[in-house]
């Protein structure tokens, strides 16, 4: 667990504002990781690509912000928090 990693009660806070996984198509990957990479991402300053790999994938941390910009589930995180 990394210094910018989300506490277990901050989890519970946020993991109901995330999106389901999509009745078609792929099931998402764990959105705890990806949200970790974000935050991370966000509180470093950090390029995309510099997203340490125990985040999962870089490219899926910015699709997955960059949806939840669009829907606005990432103001709601960002209030939550």
């Amino acid at each position: 667990m990394g210094r910018t990693d989300l506490t277990e009660q901050q989890w519970a806070i946020l993991a109901p504002l995330l999106p389901k996984n999509p009745k078609k198509g792929h099931a998402y990957k764990d959105h705890k990781p990806v949200l970790n990479g974000i935050l991370w991402r966000q509180k470093t300053g950090a390029t995309w690509r510099d997203i340490p790999e125990r985040y999962g994938s870089w490219k899926t941390c910015h699709d997955r912000f960059t949806r939840w910009s669009r829907s606005g589930v990432w103001a709601e995180i960002l209030a939550a928090l």
